[in-house]
């Protein structure tokens, strides 16, 4: 610990050019502790030699990573993408750990609690959007959980490293016999579908769903939608995974997307769907899946959204965005996937397999989700 800057070294891997390539990297946390001058009047715990120490802050979490997932944000920020990147990056925003420490304000968390933290670390806590418990939509900006510029002015850094501490509001509980390894993506993956899906009532047992794209985000989609009791379609560009769509995910029907015959054949037969993907493609031929009155929620990233708008009229369709999720329905869909034994298809990975794995969920070569096996891999 260094007791000048209050801080405490912390390993991670970060990015240091637009290459993207990680490398072992050692940086500052706040730390769990600040040693503080003789001079002041305090109540805290003397050591042997007699410093003196308080707490980390009243209503922080200190969190021992044990897991992080790696999404395509990595990717992005890692490269300088959208030309925001602030080197050096440590990338990570779907982390699962253990508490460490608690600040003496918190609630609901104790040492050795297994925790989660999302995409964002921190937001006003005032506006309105954080009051209703949407602090992704946080008014005044949310604090993105790496390559961010946090309130204190330092430059977030995510879960590619060793610990984390986090303001207790942003900090979930999982349940201590769901495994933290499956538990990572569902902060990322699993609450960016979760959303819109909950938002728009696609958790209605009987109604039919369709899921464009299968990916990280597409493949929990999937498997929300069969935990909700709908009839789920997957409709994807590659004929290759309607094996894996069908006998492995339980899709109820696989539809190419490029094969007119198989789209008119579920014509206006959809009472949701959720689009997961982020390239560049036309909408016209999947809104004419929708029947009368359905959603249609996207949460891919594409350049554009072109499509004719009369059918948002003559059908009484919504088109509806998403992205992440407040804190209340991410600790919600937490829980959900715990009662119903709910998993994220994962690949395990070494932080040193980090670069090669970011190559392969750039081709798309990952069944679901590639997760860092933290806790035994970052010595």
């Amino acid at each position: 610990m260094d007791s000048q800057s209050n801080t405490e070294n912390c390993l991670g891997w970060a990015a240091t050019d637009p290459s993207g390539v990680l490398s072992p990297y050692k940086f500052s946390r706040r730390c769990v502790r600040l040693l503080l001058s003789f001079t002041f009047q305090v109540t805290a715990n003397f050591t042997e030699q007699n410093n003196i120490f308080r707490p980390l802050g009243s209503d922080d979490v200190s969190i021992k990573i044990t897991h992080c997932g790696i999404c395509y944000a990595d990717v992005i920020r890692t490269r300088n993408l959208h030309g925001d990147s602030k080197y050096p990056v440590v990338p990570g925003h779907e982390i699962a750990g253990i508490v460490k420490e608690v600040g003496c304000d918190v609630e609901g968390l104790k040492v050795g609690d297994h925790v989660g933290v999302g995409t964002y670390v921190n937001s006003c806590r005032d506006c309105e959007c954080c009051n209703d418990g949407l602090e992704v939509h946080c008014e005044k900006g949310k604090v993105a959980t790496f390559n961010a510029i946090d309130l204190d002015g330092t430059v977030t850094k995510g879960g590619y490293s060793t610990f984390i501490v986090v303001h207790q509001r942003y900090c979930f509980k999982i349940p201590n016999d769901y495994p933290l390894a499956s538990a990572a993506p569902l902060l990322c993956a699993g609450i960016t579908v979760y959303t819109p899906m909950k938002r728009h009532n696609m958790d209605q047992p009987g109604k039919s769903l369709g899921v464009i794209g299968l990916g990280g985000l597409g493949h929990m989609a999937l498997k929300f939608g069969k935990a909700f009791g709908l009839n789920v379609t997957l409709v994807s560009t590659s004929i290759s995974k309607k094996e894996e769509a069908l006998e492995m995910l339980g899709a109820d029907k696989f539809v190419v997307s490029s094969d007119q015959d198989q789209m008119k054949s579920i014509s206006k037969s959809l009472d949701f769907i959720v689009d997961t993907a982020s390239g560049d493609h036309p909408f016209d031929p999947y809104m004419s899946l929708l029947k009368t009155a359905g959603v249609y929620a996207l949460v891919g990233y594409p350049s554009q959204v072109q499509f004719k708008p009369a059918i948002l009229n003559q059908r009484m369709i919504t088109l509806a965005g998403s992205s992440t999720g407040g804190t209340n329905v991410t600790q919600e869909m937490i829980d959900f996937c715990a009662a119903q034994k709910l998993y994220p298809q994962i690949e395990l990975v070494p932080i040193q397999y980090a670069n090669e794995a970011l190559e392969r969920l750039i081709k798309r070569d990952v069944k679901y989700r590639f997760v860092i096996d933290i806790k035994n891999t970052m010595k």
